[in-house]
């Protein structure tokens, strides 16, 4: 009976203690850090009560009844629920949400999201960044975005790589512009990787609203800046590691290349060189003397915080590193500072204001052409030594003019040079009448470049180009960089009726650049000297490279923009943008330098359709379009006028007088450059949003390319110095197709991982060369042959142009029964008669060859599990070629280890050909020397692990993570020089491979921490 009585007391009672209003508090923290999160939104569910945390992240909120649900929201965090359960105080931990972090896109003159964008637009995060610790950022977008092709120029320290969006546009400049926080930067030297937010990299015609400068494409970099409300925090990065070669070419030993040359010899009629050869033995190789390892140390100190007003977010970093090459020689030194302040000085309006400052110090030796040290050690020969018995270097007598000792080489080579850059950007934001914004900015950048080149006097043989047998001289030269922009834009922004949702921007840009080139001035002594001693000041005889041309060495070009954007979408389902910029360049002359430049873009949202709403697969789908016009103004300065930089002899008094004369011939004529690209794309969230995908078919066509034509000598082109003029004759297409799939999953708490995958398609096509002989010629194999590389009709843009072989000559019948060949004999290669006229001449060279890839792709890999994180990544050019032309052919070079598969008579190969000291005709370019550069590389494999909280907290920090990662770990070619992934970025000319110094592969460890 008691227990029942008690029973139905507590029954009763029940309604009056679930009504019962409790007063909750507690404080809010960030999963990451742990640290307390001001400004978050405490809101009981279905309801407008509710409140935010302060400064520490706490909250109180009263009248909550038991039962109801507290809603945590937080922008960039996932948003968490808890049901009232009592008033015991809570602790809330959100967790990033890292979807929605990305969903903010920077675009032209402001922001958007993901969901409401219609051009072609991809992103990568720090997190990207920091997974790959590259030493410029051009490695970080290498083999991670579709339709983005970064080759390396060179693997020294400190060297740049071409960056190509969507293929070579133009036998012209193919750069992108880069804008880093709206500030316009060229060389990406000058940026520290770990001081970056996002990348974002604009691909279509919508990069249009940049104007002229964005018809390559645009990349968008904004730099790390603080949070509102948050606590001063630290964070110091480190790494250090050391650096090898990725590759040694295979070359003969002193053994093998006496016994090929005394065959050589032989052959050619001629006493034998080496009779003896039975102490030889391997004797130098010449690779492992200049190939060294080489440390790499990077140090990043950032600092980050806000007030409920501002945000601030200091900078400083130092990077040091030696070359594998030459060591101390070709080091690269760069120290960054940044700073980064935003304020709210009232209610509606802000203002932003950054600072960088960037050093650089770089040491390079000779590379990546005839007579540079790598080229050098190829061909020196194995039978000198480094030293003779008296000490001094060996001398590569016998082996052609450019050969020489390149451990002497590198010794005796002195320069460096000096970047010191300052850019700066100071904006505001002004809003208005709820609907209006707007901004304004003006930004610079200043820079100075002085240069430095000792040399001393010296002898590395007889008839070496590079001896020095006068004086010691030393050459220097200070150029001055300077340039401004001044943004001004409006922007509306209004809904209507609901539904109807339009923007609208309206602004005006001006950019000027200018600045002074001091030329070259050398000084020469007559004592010996050092490049720290040597100075103008005190040489002897002084030449000024730059007073005695004639010319004053400054220049200044500005750029004066309008444009217009309209954006419409309605319910946010279908989506409208259109634009038109109008431009003008002081490039042109006066009768063609504004040019109107528009496009378009369409996009709809499937998935918001009544039909998808309910699909369980589909998340998000959206289909977009893009086409518009984008001019191109980087051309050659002062081409539409006549410059007095050629060389001219006049007669005054009976002499002769050496002066000045017209270089280039004017043309007031040229027109821009006009791009006109299309873009058809879609973006798809499948299987609650684990799978994400993205497909874009893009054809790019580029017209009125800027050419120089052939032209009578009567008017002056073939004088010393001058040029024929540039006109508009020339089209280049581009198209193809890429696709981009990811896959994250989180199966726990304690392990989650992805995998990501995109391929680029593409085919570069020339349409027309209308200069008169329907194709241009560059580039350079050998020494005194035509230029390998051609634009012409109906061919990839720098495709190689040269003769077909058909194996080797086995006998003599085979050579008698051929065409026509020079010194063709049993053992020779056997070229093709294309135009069958019975004789092997130019007239039979043909296509061999493209350096353009016809895929390139990228794919990464990570995971984490507990406090370990792995990540991964890879990519790979398939179908493009390389020419090989490191080889000197000279009689007493070095050669490769394939000269032992030489033809040794009939049946003996068909692939290699004979050595001999004879002339022959298999030094011609043919596509003997051209080789599949497709290649699939491991670039980067990192390994880390994050010390748990509990371990730390007493130290004061707030995360410590260690981790070690190599990378250009391997590649898989069957191309047989340094770096299949190396090329000069030119436009016609690229893909001959001189000998390319390799990226190097490097072996770190490091250290990130957070206090």
């Amino acid at each position: 009976m008691k227990n029942t009585f008690l029973f139905l007391t507590l029954l009763c009672c029940l309604p009056s203690l679930w009504g019962q209003d409790l007063k909750i508090s507690g404080t809010v923290k960030d999963a990451s850090f742990n640290e307390p999160l001001p400004g978050v939104n405490v809101i009981i569910k279905n309801t407008s009560r509710g409140t935010t945390t302060d400064f520490d992240g706490n909250f109180s909120l009263d009248n909550v009844a038991v039962g109801e649900i507290v809603v945590f929201s937080y922008l960039g965090f996932v948003s968490k629920q808890v049901t009232i359960q009592n008033a015991t105080p809570l602790t809330i931990i959100l967790e990033d949400d890292v979807s929605a972090l990305e969903e903010v896109v920077v675009v032209g003159y402001g922001t958007s999201t993901k969901k409401e964008l219609t051009g072609a637009v991809a992103v990568i995060g720090s997190e990207t960044i920091a997974d790959l610790n590259p030493t410029r950022v051009e490695q970080a977008l290498q083999g991670q975005v579709a339709g983005v092709q970064v080759t390396s120029e060179s693997g020294s320290p400190g060297s740049g790589s071409s960056i190509r969006i969507r293929g070579i546009s133009t036998n012209g400049d193919n750069r992108p512009l880069i804008l880093v926080d709206g500030n316009v930067i060229e060389d990406l030297s000058v940026i520290n990787p770990g001081d970056i937010e996002s990348m974002n990299i604009l691909k279509d015609a919508t990069a249009g609203i940049y104007g002229v400068r964005a018809a390559n494409g645009v990349i968008l970099i904004t730099t790390k800046t603080g949070k509102r409300n948050t606590d001063l925090s630290f964070n110091y990065d480190v790494y250090g590691g050391t650096q090898e070669t990725s590759r040694k070419i295979p070359v003969l030993n002193a053994t093998e290349y006496a016994l090929l040359i005394n065959e050589a010899f032989a052959a050619g009629g001629s006493p034998l060189p080496y009779p003896n050869i039975d102490n030889l033995g391997k004797g130098t190789n010449w690779q492992n003397e200049v190939f060294q390892r080489a440390p790499v140390v990077n140090h990043n100190l950032s600092i980050n915080g806000g007030s409920e007003k501002s945000t601030y977010s200091f900078g400083a970093s130092l990077l040091t590193q030696d070359g594998i090459v030459g060591g101390g020689k070709a080091n690269f030194r760069r120290y960054t500072t940044r700073a980064n302040f935003n304020t709210d000085i009232l209610e509606n309006l802000k203002v932003t204001a950054n600072l960088l400052y960037t050093g650089t110090n770089r040491k390079t030796l000779s590379e990546n052409d005839l007579g540079s040290v790598l080229f050098n050690a190829l061909n020196n020969a194995p039978t000198f030594p480094i030293r003779e018995p008296n000490g001094d270097y060996s001398l590569a007598e016998g082996l052609g003019n450019e050969v020489i000792n390149p451990l002497a080489q590198v010794e005796n080579t002195f320069n460096k040079n000096d970047v010191n850059k300052i850019s700066g950007k100071l904006g505001a934001n002004y809003s208005f009448w709820n609907d209006f914004v707007v901004e304004t900015s003006v930004q610079f950048n200043y820079a100075e470049v002085e240069g430095k080149t000792f040399t001393p006097t010296v002898f590395y043989g007889s008839g070496k180009v590079f001896n020095n047998t006068g004086r010691n001289s030393v050459s220097v030269n200070k150029d001055i960089f300077k340039d401004y922009t001044f943004d001004a834009f409006l922007n509306y922004d209004r809904t209507f009726w609901e539904n109807h949702n339009f923007k609208g921007t309206l602004g005006m840009s001006v950019f000027v650049t200018k600045g002074q080139f001091s030329g070259s001035s050398t000084g020469f002594f007559e004592d010996p000297t050092n490049i720290s001693d040597a100075k103008i000041e005190n040489a002897v005889d002084v030449i000024n490279g730059l007073k005695d041309s004639g010319l004053s060495g400054k220049f200044d070009e500005r750029l004066l923009s309008y444009f217009t954007r309209l954006q419409y979408n309605y319910k946010g389902r279908y989506l409208l943008s259109g634009l038109i910029r109008r431009d003008g360049s002081t490039r042109f002359g006066p009768e063609n330098r504004f040019g109107y430049f528009p496009s378009g873009s369409i996009g709809w949202i499937v998935s918001d359709e009544a039909f998808l709403e309910e699909s369980k697969w589909i998340n998000f789908f959206k289909l977009r379009g893009s086409y518009g016009i984008v001019g191109n103004d980087r051309i050659k300065t002062n081409a539409f006028r006549s410059i007095l930089d050629g060389e001219g002899t006049y007669v005054f008094n009976n002499s002769l007088v050496f002066g000045k004369a017209v270089g280039i011939l004017s043309n007031p004529a040229i027109q821009w450059e006009e791009q006109k690209t299309l873009d058809v794309g879609l973006d798809l969230k499948l299987f609650n949003n684990t799978i994400d995908i993205t497909a874009d078919y893009f054809k790019k066509s580029t017209e009125s390319l800027l050419l120089q034509p052939p032209v009578s000598g009567i008017l002056g082109a073939a004088a010393p110095g001058s040029q024929a003029p540039v006109v508009n004759a020339g089209t280049v297409d581009n198209k193809g197709f890429e696709f981009a799939i990811g896959y994250s999953s989180d199966r726990s708490k304690e392990f989650n991982f992805g995998v990501n995958y995109n391929v680029t398609f593409l085919k570069n096509e020339v349409i027309s060369v209308n200069n008169g002989v329907g194709f241009v010629a560059a580039g350079s194999f050998g020494v005194g042959q035509d230029p390998p590389s051609r634009m012409e009709n109906g061919k990839p843009l720098g495709y190689f142009y040269g003769l077909k072989t058909d194996g080797i000559f086995q006998n003599q019948e085979e050579v008698n029964t051929h065409a026509t060949q020079v010194n063709a004999a049993p053992g020779d290669l056997r070229f093709v008669d294309l135009n069958g006229d019975g004789k092997i001449d130019s007239g039979d060279r043909t296509d061999i060859g493209s350096p353009i890839p016809e895929a390139t792709m990228g794919l990464n890999f990570s995971f984490n599990y507990r406090n370990w994180d792995f990540s991964s990544y890879a990519f790979a050019n398939v179908g493009n070629d390389i020419v090989r032309n490191y080889e000197r052919n000279q009689q007493l070079v070095n050669k490769s280890v394939y000269a032992l598969n030489r033809w040794t008579g009939e049946g003996s190969t068909n692939t290699y050909p004979r050595v001999t000291t004879g002339a022959t005709s298999n030094t011609l370019f043919s596509d003997f020397y051209v080789e599949d550069g497709s290649f699939i590389r491991l670039q980067n494999v990192q390994l880390g692990y994050t010390l748990p909280e509990q371990a730390i907290e007493r130290l004061g920090v707030r995360k410590l993570r260690v981790y070690a990662s190599a990378s250009n770990v391997f590649s898989l070619t069957e191309y047989r020089g340094y770096d299949p992934s190396a090329s000069s970025g030119d436009p016609i000319g690229a893909g001959i491979d001189p000998g390319f110094y390799p990226v190097p592969r490097t072996y770190l460890l490091g250290l990130n921490l957070k206090f």
